[in-house]
C-alpha cells in the first residue's frame, strides 16, 4: 500500500493514517505522539507526512522519500 501518511485530530485523539484510506494506523491522547510515530510510518514508506491542526488544515509537510523534484539551490 502506497501513499503518504497523514495525522489529524478526530474525535478527541490524534491519528494516522495512509491517505486516501479510513485504515487507521495508531491513535494517541497527544499531538507530539502521533507525529512522531507518523514521522516514522513515512520515513519507513518513504513518502510524505502530512500534519493538520485541529482545524483540519495542512500545518506542516514533510518529505522523506523519492522527491521527484529536482531543483537547484
Amino acid at each position: 500500500m502506497k501513499g503518504d501518511v497523514e495525522t489529524y485530530h478526530q474525535n478527541g485523539q490524534w491519528h494516522n493514517k495512509v491517505e486516501g484510506t479510513t485504515d487507521v494506523l495508531g491513535s494517541h491522547n497527544d499531538k507530539t505522539a502521533a507525529v512522531q510515530q507518523g514521522r516514522e510510518l513515512a520515513k519507513e514508506r518513504k513518502v510524505e507526512h502530512f500534519i493538520r491542526n485541529m482545524d483540519g488544515k495542512i500545518g506542516e509537510r514533510n518529505s522523506y522519500g523519492n522527491d521527484p523534484r529536482n531543483i537547484p539551490g
